[in-house]
Protein backbone atom coordinates (compact mmCIF):
# COMPACT_ATOMS: atom_id res chain seq x y z
CA UNK A 1 0.00 0.00 0.00
CA UNK A 2 1.21 3.54 -0.99
CA UNK A 3 0.75 6.65 1.44
CA UNK A 4 -1.50 8.21 -1.01
CA UNK A 5 -3.77 5.16 0.17
CA UNK A 6 -3.31 5.44 3.47
CA UNK A 7 -3.58 9.44 4.12
CA UNK A 8 -6.90 9.90 4.16
CA UNK A 9 -7.14 7.08 7.05
CA UNK A 10 -4.50 8.86 8.95
CA UNK A 11 -6.40 12.47 8.54
CA UNK A 12 -9.80 10.47 9.61
CA UNK A 13 -8.11 9.16 12.51
CA UNK A 14 -6.25 12.88 13.69
CA UNK A 15 -9.89 14.05 12.90
CA UNK A 16 -11.46 11.71 15.09
CA UNK A 17 -8.20 12.13 18.20
CA UNK A 18 -9.10 15.96 18.13
CA UNK A 19 -12.78 15.76 18.55
CA UNK A 20 -12.89 13.24 21.12
CA UNK A 21 -9.97 15.41 23.07
CA UNK A 22 -12.10 18.13 22.74
CA UNK A 23 -15.53 16.36 24.05
CA UNK A 24 -14.11 15.16 27.11
CA UNK A 25 -12.35 18.32 27.77
CA UNK A 26 -15.70 20.04 28.01
CA UNK A 27 -16.80 16.93 29.88
CA UNK A 28 -13.76 17.76 32.26
CA UNK A 29 -15.02 21.43 32.57
CA UNK A 30 -18.37 20.77 33.34
CA UNK A 31 -17.66 17.77 36.40
CA UNK A 32 -15.24 21.07 37.80
CA UNK A 33 -18.04 23.31 37.43
CA UNK A 34 -20.62 20.94 39.17
CA UNK A 35 -17.95 19.81 41.72
CA UNK A 36 -17.56 23.97 42.90
CA UNK A 37 -21.44 24.12 43.58
CA UNK A 38 -21.65 25.15 47.37
CA UNK A 39 -24.63 25.94 49.35
CA UNK A 40 -26.06 29.50 48.69
CA UNK A 41 -24.93 29.42 45.14
CA UNK A 42 -27.29 30.34 41.83
CA UNK A 43 -27.73 27.38 39.48
CA UNK A 44 -29.58 26.82 36.01
CA UNK A 45 -30.58 23.26 35.56
CA UNK A 46 -30.37 21.92 32.26
CA UNK A 47 -34.54 22.19 31.84
CA UNK A 48 -33.59 25.92 32.34
CA UNK A 49 -34.82 26.61 35.85
CA UNK A 50 -33.11 28.99 38.43
CA UNK A 51 -32.48 28.16 42.33
CA UNK A 52 -30.14 28.29 44.67
CA UNK A 53 -28.09 25.44 45.89
CA UNK A 54 -29.26 24.08 49.77
CA UNK A 55 -27.18 20.87 50.14
CA UNK A 56 -24.92 19.45 47.88
CA UNK A 57 -24.73 15.55 48.11
CA UNK A 58 -22.36 12.98 46.37
CA UNK A 59 -24.73 12.27 43.16
CA UNK A 60 -27.68 15.03 44.06
CA UNK A 61 -28.11 18.46 44.72
CA UNK A 62 -30.91 19.83 46.91
CA UNK A 63 -32.43 23.30 45.36
CA UNK A 64 -34.84 25.58 47.28
CA UNK A 65 -37.11 26.96 43.89
CA UNK A 66 -38.89 29.13 46.17
CA UNK A 67 -40.19 29.34 49.20
CA UNK A 68 -41.33 26.58 50.56
CA UNK A 69 -40.11 24.78 47.88
CA UNK A 70 -37.19 22.30 47.82
CA UNK A 71 -36.41 19.97 44.49
CA UNK A 72 -33.79 16.79 44.24
CA UNK A 73 -32.02 16.89 41.39
CA UNK A 74 -28.81 14.72 40.03
CA UNK A 75 -26.01 16.70 39.91
CA UNK A 76 -25.54 15.87 36.16
CA UNK A 77 -29.20 17.79 36.00
CA UNK A 78 -27.04 21.46 36.23
CA UNK A 79 -26.46 23.49 33.29
CA UNK A 80 -24.45 25.70 34.83
CA UNK A 81 -23.68 27.54 38.25
CA UNK A 82 -24.25 31.42 38.20
CA UNK A 83 -22.40 33.89 39.95
CA UNK A 84 -23.99 36.23 42.77
CA UNK A 85 -24.41 39.32 40.28
CA UNK A 86 -25.43 36.68 37.01
CA UNK A 87 -28.37 34.98 39.25
CA UNK A 88 -29.21 37.90 40.99
CA UNK A 89 -29.81 39.83 37.58
CA UNK A 90 -31.58 36.97 35.91
CA UNK A 91 -34.24 35.80 38.98
CA UNK A 92 -34.48 39.70 41.02
CA UNK A 93 -34.16 41.92 38.19
CA UNK A 94 -31.45 43.36 40.51
CA UNK A 95 -29.03 44.89 37.82
CA UNK A 96 -26.02 45.69 40.00
CA UNK A 97 -23.34 48.00 37.89
CA UNK A 98 -20.83 50.50 39.70
CA UNK A 99 -21.38 52.76 36.52
CA UNK A 100 -25.21 53.00 36.75
CA UNK A 101 -25.02 53.87 40.63
CA UNK A 102 -23.31 57.23 39.42
CA UNK A 103 -25.56 58.02 36.59
CA UNK A 104 -29.25 58.00 38.19
CA UNK A 105 -31.64 59.26 35.64
CA UNK A 106 -34.90 60.29 37.18
CA UNK A 107 -38.00 58.38 37.10
CA UNK A 108 -39.83 60.59 34.05
CA UNK A 109 -36.74 61.29 31.77
CA UNK A 110 -37.32 65.39 32.14
CA UNK A 111 -33.97 65.65 31.89
CA UNK A 112 -33.26 64.09 28.60
CA UNK A 113 -36.43 66.16 26.82
CA UNK A 114 -34.98 69.54 28.60
CA UNK A 115 -38.40 70.28 29.55
CA UNK A 116 -39.52 70.45 33.05
CA UNK A 117 -42.81 69.08 32.37
CA UNK A 118 -43.94 66.02 34.26
CA UNK A 119 -44.30 62.79 32.30
CA UNK A 120 -47.90 62.23 32.45
CA UNK A 121 -48.49 65.59 30.86
CA UNK A 122 -45.73 64.82 27.89
CA UNK A 123 -48.03 61.55 27.43
CA UNK A 124 -50.86 63.08 27.33
CA UNK A 125 -50.44 65.78 24.45
CA UNK A 126 -49.10 62.46 22.72
CA UNK A 127 -52.93 61.30 22.46
CA UNK A 128 -53.91 63.83 20.21
CA UNK A 129 -54.71 62.69 16.62
CA UNK A 130 -52.30 63.35 13.67
CA UNK A 131 -54.46 65.11 10.76
CA UNK A 132 -51.94 63.33 7.83
CA UNK A 133 -54.24 65.92 5.54
CA UNK A 134 -55.63 62.81 3.57
CA UNK A 135 -59.20 63.53 2.96
CA UNK A 136 -62.20 62.27 0.53
CA UNK A 137 -64.14 64.56 -1.61
CA UNK A 138 -67.11 64.65 1.12
CA UNK A 139 -64.55 65.83 3.56
CA UNK A 140 -64.29 63.02 5.87
CA UNK A 141 -60.76 61.49 6.03
CA UNK A 142 -60.63 58.25 3.86
CA UNK A 143 -61.87 55.30 5.47
CA UNK A 144 -63.70 57.16 8.42
CA UNK A 145 -65.90 54.99 10.59
CA UNK A 146 -68.30 57.56 12.24
CA UNK A 147 -70.16 56.39 15.49
CA UNK A 148 -73.67 56.03 14.95
CA UNK A 149 -73.99 58.60 17.73
CA UNK A 150 -72.28 61.07 16.31
CA UNK A 151 -73.78 60.26 12.44
CA UNK A 152 -75.52 63.28 11.14
CA UNK A 153 -77.95 63.28 8.24
CA UNK A 154 -75.30 64.46 6.06
CA UNK A 155 -73.18 61.28 6.94
CA UNK A 156 -74.81 58.33 5.54
CA UNK A 157 -74.62 55.31 7.32
CA UNK A 158 -72.55 52.61 5.63
CA UNK A 159 -74.19 49.00 5.20
CA UNK A 160 -72.50 45.65 4.12
CA UNK A 161 -74.30 45.86 0.86
CA UNK A 162 -73.04 49.67 0.34
CA UNK A 163 -69.51 49.61 -1.94
CA UNK A 164 -67.08 52.39 -1.66
CA UNK A 165 -67.14 52.98 -5.47
CA UNK A 166 -70.46 54.34 -6.82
Amino acid sequence: MSLVTLLPFIVLIGAMFLMTRSAKKKQQQAIEMRNQMQPGSGVRTIGGMYATVKEVNEDTVLLDAGPGVELLFAKNAIGAVLSDDEYNRIVHGIEHDLKADADVVPDDASSLTGTDEPADAAAASDDKPVDLGKKDPAGEPADAVVPDEVRTDAQPKKTDGDSDAK
